[in-house]
């Protein structure tokens, strides 16, 4: 399993006493405190009634509601706030996880989904991301979550995770309206201007002994200080020692801006402090205030308070507003033009300038030269459009060149100002649409061609294999399909990095290029699968040549950077209209063609014949009996011995599954595992395995030995799904320790080191299930992967043990990996053990245990037992 980087110090409750944990390598002393004092922290909490940490009730008084989740029992706990944001009481919503994932936006939960495991796995210190949440209205609120883990148990899980949401609806609804400003802005602000001067303001007198002389009602409305007590006339150090104590008292300290926070905390301690003409500060209440002091002859002070909070920016600032606007402008490549026909005149915004990549210091625009700007072909368009007299106004989209020859595309949208037949003026917006006509173009490319290899994709392979059909059908002529395959692709890819894997894709689409004619076609399907149409063929003999060359430079060797790799080819070949005459047909009997070039040993190719097409069928019909078998139970379980070498005893074994096909007799594992695997029915195969063993291991838990341990074959696809109860659910259920299974994988589940097989075998590992990693040493696996999951035996393949003699090679390599696998804490199991032999050799190398037909056959569940009882 993966092991975190980040540790914590956390409280959970553990069933096991102080002594014991002690005795844990990955326990840390001041666990011992966390661990003896978790009730009676659990204990206050509860008699608090729930969230009551003062911390959390100061991030509630900033407006954000804080939840804190249970990650053994799913419950999630809810502040005021957190429900107040929603509009629900605390009693219309459950406090469950469930009942907060079915709150999300379902366009959120990827995305919550991958912060959550990048926290959990320790790629970042805080769970932070933001989403949408359904509101007891019916509407969606934006909302951002920070948290982290809290609390951990000793094997890193985490159990109980505490955070925040804070309502930033109004912020994403200000960022998507700052995308539309427009022109409605500068009226807005006038607007606001006028409506500005008609709100009454909070006026404050100060003498030169900064004490308060005069003061008008609100004020006190404004900051939230009673009126009779402002009629005392209070200094100035006296109202912000006020204003502290109501802060304290309601312990929200945190709503004061640092030039209000540090005004009253100095004017209260008697220190004088100078303030702006004019600043913004904020109130208890949520106010925005504009405030602006003036000295008056006799030395006092006139300070004037306004609400401004709704458009104080707009008021204020308006330089700010027009970098904002000039801002927008410059993110949407958009810019306005007015061209006054009487006088000549061109007035253009900043925007324009930007376009073209002019200023106004470098052109001034004019009638005359404006046009330069414009291509022969836009010119054209442009003035015919204008010659229309009836013509309100136009939108067109105008190919142009910038002031440094840069070709743009730019979509102009005009209003036409007519008087008597004349053109008077004409108000232009423009917007350079450069790079969206570039990602449509490239939109269209990836919808028919491959983003890596350029080659057609399947979908334009498809329209032209449809066309060609059509064609040759004319002609009277045949056309074959080949479907190619890279043999041990996927060894390069995982050994030498996806690089270097696509670098190969790349060479290997030109090899197969060069080798075809300009009639034919090469398409990309997806991986490493190519399909060739080959046209104008007069009859199939003639592919020898060009499938012999394909099988020829496909051997030869690829540099990829400084290494060299080689690999091979293998072709399915159908020919139309011979093996089929539909494009499906044809699809799937070069595919079956392919698939007997592989198993045939690859670097080969294999023509379409009805044998094939029998061989399909008779992997249809297999697969039927196999959903026939599950239903009517004909598989059953038989257990193979696992030998500690060094005493003799068993007390493990290998579950195997067999098929007695009533009709066809015992299928081997070897002819029906791998369609199982291809149908997906392994899945459900593999679940009922898991049930006989968890029977099994537990009668023989209480009749052999009580640490029986059963292995089982547990399937990438099987790993890969993610429906039903995992296996350390059910195990949990029956009651029994995660310790009485063995899940054997192989080693090419670890190659793709995908999220999904770590967090698999995490489960595991936090269930007490141990791991063993079959067929060691036949697969591409290296030292890392053992380093890098948590890996418990190792099982020698049996083709290292079959020939093992005094003074071998194979011996030496046994030797090897148990010194190996013993240095990194693993137990050693050899597969294959047959003659007594191999068994001293293997005894005297330091092998854990031993599997084979020299100890005994796999057997039934009661011979099993009776074999156990006769050692």
């Amino acid at each position: 399993m993966l092991k975190s980087a980040i540790s914590f110090r956390y409280v959970k409750k553990d069933p096991r006493t102080a002594t014991d944990l002690a005795a844990s390598p990955h326990f840390k002393s001041e666990e011992l405190v966390s661990v003896a004092s978790a009730q009676t922290w659990e204990d206050n909490v509860r008699s608090q009634g729930g969230i009551q940490d003062p911390w959390k009730l100061a991030l509630e008084s900033s407006g954000a509601g804080v939840w804190d989740w249970n990650l053994r029992t799913g419950i999630q706990t809810y502040s005021n706030r957190w429900l107040e944001i929603l509009g629900y009481e605390t009693k219309e919503i459950e406090h469950n996880n469930l009942g907060f994932v079915q709150r999300v936006h379902p366009e959120d939960l990827a995305k919550i989904r991958a912060a959550f495991i990048a926290h959990l796995r320790g790629r970042c210190d805080f769970y932070t991301v933001d989403f949408r949440l359904l509101c007891k209205d019916g509407s969606w609120k934006w909302v951002l979550t920070r948290g982290m883990v809290v609390s951990r148990d000793t094997r890193r899980k985490a159990l109980r995770m505490i955070g925040t949401h804070t309502d930033i609806t109004e912020r994403k609804q200000a960022e998507e309206n700052l995308r539309k400003i427009n022109a409605e802005v500068r009226e807005n602000a006038r607007l606001l201007e006028i409506t500005l001067t008609s709100i009454s303001q909070g006026i404050v007198v100060f003498d030169a002994n900064h004490r308060l002389q005069k003061f008008n009602a609100r004020v006190c409305q404004l900051l939230d200080i009673p009126e009779a007590w402002m009629a005392t006339l209070p200094s100035a150090q006296e109202i912000a020692q006020f204003q502290l104590r109501q802060a304290r008292q309601r312990d929200d300290l945190d709503w004061i801006d640092p030039v209000t926070l540090n005004y009253l905390s100095c004017t209260a301690m008697g220190v004088k402090v100078a303030l702006p003409e004019t600043y913004l500060r904020t109130t208890a209440s949520g106010l925005t205030l504009e405030v602006k002091s003036q000295q008056i002859a006799s030395g006092g002070t006139v300070r004037t308070l306004a609400d401004v909070t709704s458009y104080v920016q707009v008021q204020a600032h308006s330089k700010r507003l027009d970098a904002l606007l000039a801002a927008t402008q410059a993110i949407a490549r958009v810019g306005a033009a007015e061209v006054d026909y009487v006088n000549g005149s061109i007035f253009w915004t900043e925007g324009v300038y930007r376009i073209f990549e002019t200023s106004p210091q470098e052109f001034a625009p004019t009638l005359a030269n404006s046009e330069q700007f414009l291509t022969l072909q836009a010119a054209q368009e442009l003035r015919a459009t204008l010659a229309n007299k009836n013509n309100q106004g136009y939108d067109l989209e105008l190919d142009m060149v910038t002031a440094k020859g840069r070709p743009i595309c730019v979509h102009a949208v005009a209003s036409c100002h007519w008087k008597q037949g004349q053109l008077v003026k004409r108000t232009v917006v423009l917007q350079d649409i450069t790079e969206r006509k570039k990602s449509e173009s490239l939109i269209r490319q990836q919808a028919y061609f491959d983003a890596l290899t350029g080659l057609p994709n399947r979908r334009m392979l498809r329209e032209r294999l449809e066309q060609e059909i059509k064609k040759t059908k004319r002609d009277g002529q045949q056309l074959a399909i080949l479907f190619i395959d890279l043999d041990h692709f996927k060894e390069v890819n995982d050994t030498l990095g996806h690089d270097c894997g696509d670098q190969l894709l790349v060479q290997a689409a030109t090899r197969i290029k060069n080798c075809l004619r300009e009639c034919d076609t090469l398409a990309r399907m997806g991986g490493d699968e190519f399909t060739v149409i080959l046209t104008e063929l007069h009859q199939a003999n003639s592919l020898g040549v060009i499938l012999q060359e394909l099988l020829r430079t496909m051997g030869e060797a690829f540099q990829l950077g400084t290494e060299q790799v080689f690999i091979s080819a293998s072709i399915g070949i159908t020919i139309y209209p011979l093996d089929a005459t539909e494009v499906e047909d044809l699809f799937k009997n070069a595919d079956q063609a392919l698939y007997v070039a592989k198993g045939s040993g690859r670097n080969r190719f294999s023509f379409f014949t009805p044998a094939l097409q029998e061989a399909a069928q008779m992997r249809v019909r297999l697969i039927n009996d196999l959903r026939v078998g599950l239903s009517e139970k004909q598989f059953r379980v038989v257990y193979q011995p696992i030998v500690e070498l060094s005493s003799g005893l068993v007390h493990k074994a290998e579950v195997l599954i067999r098929w007695p096909h009533p009709t066809r007799g015992l299928i081997h594992p070897s002819t029906f595992i791998p369609i199982a695997e291809t149908s997906g029915l392994i899945v459900e195969i593999g679940e009922w395995v898991f049930a006989q063993a968890m029977m099994q291991v537990a009668h023989w838990r209480e009749k052999l030995h009580s640490e029986f341990q059963i292995s089982i074959n547990k399937s990438p696809v099987q790993i890969h799904h993610s429906g039903g109860t995992s296996w350390p659910e059910q195990l949990k259920a029956r009651g029994l320790a995660g310790d009485c299974i063995v899940v054997e994988i192989t080693e090419g589940l670890l190659l793709g080191s995908s999220s999904s097989v770590a967090e698999h075998l995490l489960e595991l590992g936090d269930a007490g299930m141990q791991v063993s990693l079959d067929d060691f040493g036949t697969g591409y696996s290296s030292i890392s992967y053992l380093q890098k999951f948590d890996i418990d035996f190792i099982k020698i393949d049996q083709s290292f043990v079959r020939h093992l003699i005094p003074a071998s090679t194979d011996l030496a390599l046994c030797k090897a990996m148990i010194v190996m696998a013993h240095e990194l804490g693993m137990k050693v199991i050899a597969e294959g053990v047959e003659t007594q032999e191999q068994y001293d050799l293997l005894v005297a190398a330091g092998c854990d245990y031993g599997q084979g037909h020299w100890f005994a056959h796999p057997m039934s569940a009661s011979d099993f037992e009776a074999f156990v009882h006769s050692r």
